[in-house]
């Protein structure tokens, strides 16, 4: 064989290896040059991937490190799990989120940056070839070789937050960029802080949002893509199933624990839980379903929410049908009325309507016929998401009563209602474990109207215990809001948790 065409071979062989597309990521390369190669491995059943670099630093006028990364436009909030893998070397060596104006080694950049020796800070280089910067109030993770980073551009403004899992996000540091261009390449890093060393890390839960502008209106403008993910409560990794270019919203978990029920465009359709092609479910003439609907206890009857046209509030009645699909039953002549629970004994359900042209109030009404009950009584604020607990005994919600959106329980009845959570998040929809000892619930910020519950938001999926003492821990962190789990989604097993995360494509 000509030993020229070996060599181009050869040549050509290793470059196809260093920059194929890995995961979420277009490319996957070493910059700077260092002395051993590093490499990125992504695993298609945990969606996580593994990150091996060397390299001297990155610092100085230059650098050296293993890189994945992708081209992105505008504004975007990366985010994801870091782990180191062993106790490593170097107490410097370093993982994170990078966006560079280019691939040189002494391109302009902003890193989001997890040491090994627990150090979390926001670094950059504010242009070609300039020395490294990091701000004087850098801030220690309190534990060793785990973080969660969340690394956004707003603009030129750059925004590290992290948090250890179950925490919310803190702001680590902000910079601004005067030189970094529209678009850029971002993506995960590793450097060993040794030229002679190689360093591994793990990377989970790797998320690439590009938000749409906070005054955005998709009534008038469009939806944006979605993602359906399963959540493990106990850990917190996730697994995205489906996606969508359009909106889906709001997964129940089906009885035999294999599919998941969910709307879109005023349909309901199963999905595997591992993927797959969906099912359209037969509602008959319910048509335009939104996304209130859930199973009852027994796992035989399913209540949906469906718009009349020409009727107040858009029309939204409750009907119930057969899970497995069917012409639904009528409920709730009243409109605007829309299903939030079933109680355990499956003769009633619980809902939200609104009957005076002002304010929303809690309600119950048989399913077999009869007169729906108020439960609330409305006085300027704002109820929703009632949800009976699987006893029977109480019915959770989300109030404002309080001055900001909280969790509340009362009893069937309407009688003793209770406050369960004190913070300054708006914090709604409760969801019930199937043993009745946890909550999981959605946290929108502070900034966001107490009465409102928009999409495309940073929010939160919290987790709160019942039976016991203890604060509500946050399980996920993902750019969502209306959809994104408004009705009971807990798994039959109690493990896990289905919800929709949004992203524009």
């Amino acid at each position: 064989m000509n030993k020229c065409f070996l060599l181009v071979c050869l040549l050509g062989i290793g470059f196809f290896h260093s920059v194929a597309q890995v995961g979420d990521f277009e490319s996957n390369e070493d910059i700077g040059h260092p002395k051993i190669s590093g490499s990125t491995a992504y695993d298609k059943v945990a969606q996580s991937y593994r990150l091996k670099g060397s390299g001297y630093n990155i610092w100085f006028a230059r650098d050296e490190f293993h890189y994945a990364y992708k081209k992105l436009s505008g504004d975007f909030i990366l985010t994801a799990n870091f782990s180191f893998v062993g106790n490593g070397v170097d107490p410097h060596r370093k993982i994170g989120w990078m966006v560079r104006a280019s691939l040189a080694d002494d391109a302009a950049h902003c890193s989001g940056v997890l040491h090994g020796d627990g150090l979390t800070v926001l670094q950059w280089r504010n242009k070609k070839g300039a020395a490294m910067r990091d701000p004087e109030d850098e801030r220690f993770a309190t534990k060793k070789n785990y973080s969660v980073l969340q690394l956004e551009r707003a603009g030129g403004i750059f925004t590290l937050r992290a948090a250890h899992f179950g925490e919310p996000l803190q702001v680590i540091g902000t910079t601004v960029m005067e030189n970094i261009p529209d678009s850029v390449y971002a993506g995960l890093f590793i450097c060993a802080h040794n030229e002679k060393e190689i360093t591994e890390a793990q990377v989970w839960n790797v998320r690439i949002d590009q938000p749409v502008a906070p005054t955005y209106d998709p009534e008038k403008l469009g939806y944006i893509g979605c993602r359906l993910e399963i959540l493990n409560v106990a850990t917190g990794a996730r697994k995205v199933i489906h996606e969508s270019k359009g909106r889906l919203e709001a997964p129940n978990w089906m009885p035999d624990g294999n599919k998941l029920l969910f709307n879109e465009n005023g349909s309901l359709y199963k999905i595997p839980i591992d993927g797959g092609a969906t099912e359209k479910l037969n509602t008959g003439k319910a048509d335009r379903n939104n996304n209130d609907h859930g199973i009852s206890f027994d796992g035989k009857m399913l209540a949906i929410s469906s718009h009349r046209q020409g009727l107040p509030g858009w029309g939204s009645t409750v009907y119930v049908l057969p899970l497995g699909g069917g012409e639904p039953k009528l409920v709730t002549e009243k409109t605007p009325s829309y299903w939030h629970g079933w109680a355990p004994n499956g003769k009633e359900v619980a809902f939200v309507g609104m009957r005076d042209d002002k304010y929303y109030n809690i309600y119950t009404i048989p399913i077999g016929g009869g007169e729906e009950k108020a439960l609330t009584n409305n006085q300027g604020w704002h109820y929703d998401g009632p949800e009976y607990s699987p006893d029977g005994k109480y019915i959770y919600y989300n109030g404002s009563e309080s001055g900001t959106m909280q969790i509340w329980r009362m009893k069937p009845d309407g009688s003793g209602k209770e406050q369960l959570t004190f913070d300054e998040y708006n914090n709604w929809f409760p969801h019930l474990s199937p043993d009745g000892k946890w909550m999981v619930f959605i946290s929108f910020p502070p900034t966001i109207d107490v009465s409102s519950h928009p999409s495309y938001k940073q929010v939160q999926l919290r987790l709160m215990p019942l039976t016991s003492a203890g604060a509500p821990k946050t399980i996920a962190y993902l750019y969502g809001g209306q959809g994104t789990i408004n009705v009971p989604s807990w798994s039959p097993d109690g493990t896990r948790i289905a919800f929709v995360s949004n992203s524009k494509k």
